[in-house]
This record gives structure tokens, C-alpha cells and sequence, in this order.
């Protein structure tokens, strides 16, 4: 068997070096508040307002976009969507011979007695229900409003169109409108004349 005074005495130093080490280990840390947290004889709004003064005297009075402000912020500066999206013109996108290849598509079809979807024939031709114009170049298509899609034969002979558009038939109308607002950018209009 092993010594065992050695056990105990070994066992009395390690509570011993226990002891002394426990304040230091369990003490609370004493530190002050961070300048941020209390208000050391003024108001944390003087310290703006010397923050805005220090500033607007090392600008003198000039606009500079790395020291904006809350008030000063305009979302069309930071819309990533309006920033990359091609800049389309209202009612200047369809060119003359998109809108011959298109009338003369669907006059054929008109001619022959096919009214697409949506249009009902009506003595000598095919004509929306209702025979009001639901929509206006500039304003997105009302919910209300249905669209379909355009014909293939018709698709290919217009041009692409730009990344977040697309074009849509409402009634006797070709729409070019804007994916998420499906706002009305131009239109080929009265296909069946």
C-alpha cells in the first residue's frame, strides 16, 4: 500500500492552492461605464449635436454621401433592381414592322373565323367583351384584367423582351408589361383591323 500521510498532505496543498486562488478567480470585475453608456455631465444629444456641428464645419455645408443621414436617405439611390434594369420608354418599345407582323397575324386568324381566348366572335369579327379598353400605357394592368400568353408564331418575329418584361395579349391588344408591378410599358393595339 501506498503511503497514505503523502495522499493527505498532497490533498491539504491542493485545497490550500484552492483557497488562495478562489478570490481571484470569483472577484467582480471593477470597470468603468464606456463613454457611449452614461451621461458623464451632459446629454448624449449635445454629443450629436457637436458630432453635426464638427461635421457640417469640415464640410462647409457640402453633401457628401459617406456622412448621410437617416432624413437624407432616398431609396431610388440604393434600389439595385431600378439601377440594373434597362431604362425602357413608355409607349417607344414595339417598332412599325413588330406591329405589321402582329396585326397581320392575327387579322388572318380573325379572317378565318379563330378568335383567340378571350374574344368572342360578334358578326363579322372577334371583339372583347365589354368593348372597353381596361388598360393605359404608364399604369400597371389592373387584377381584374385577364391576359394571355402570346402565340409562339408571334414571339419570335417581335424582339426579346428586356429582362424583367414580358408580353402578354388582353383582348385584342399586345401588352409589353413589367414583371412585378405589370406595369404597361407599350402596346401593338386593335389587332384584328
Amino acid at each position: 500500500m501506498k503511503n497514505p500521510g503523502r495522499i493527505i498532505s498532497l490533498s491539504k496543498a491542493c485545497l490550500l492552492g484552492l483557497f488562495m486562488a478562489a478570490p481571484f478567480i470569483a472577484s467582480p470585475a471593477h470597470a468603468d461605464k464606456p463613454a457611449w453608456a452614461g451621461n458623464d455631465g451632459h446629454s448624449a444629444q449635445k454629443d450629436q449635436q457637436d458630432y453635426r456641428n464638427d461635421d457640417q464645419k469640415l464640410h462647409h455645408g457640402k453633401k457628401d454621401k459617406r456622412h448621410r443621414r437617416d432624413r437624407d436617405y432616398d431609396p431610388r439611390d440604393y434600389d439595385r433592381a431600378s439601377r440594373d434594369a434597362p431604362r425602357i420608354s413608355i409607349n417607344a418599345y414595339f417598332d412599325d414592322r413588330e406591329r405589321e407582323y402582329a396585326r397581320g397575324y392575327y387579322r388572318d386568324e380573325f379572317h378565318h373565323g379563330h378568335c383567340p381566348p378571350g374574344l368572342a366572335k360578334k358578326h363579322n369579327g372577334c371583339l372583347p367583351p365589354g368593348q372597353a379598353k381596361k388598360w393605359r400605357r404608364g399604369a400597371p394592368l389592373p387584377s381584374t384584367v385577364v391576359s394571355y400568353p402570346v402565340p409562339n408564331e408571334v414571339v419570335v418575329h417581335l424582339r426579346p423582351p428586356p429582362s424583367g418584361y414580358r408580353y402578354v395579349r388582353v383582348a385584342s391588344d399586345i401588352l409589353l408589361i413589367a414583371v412585378g408591378t405589370n406595369m404597361v410599358v407599350d402596346a401593338i393595339e386593335d389587332l384584328g383591323r
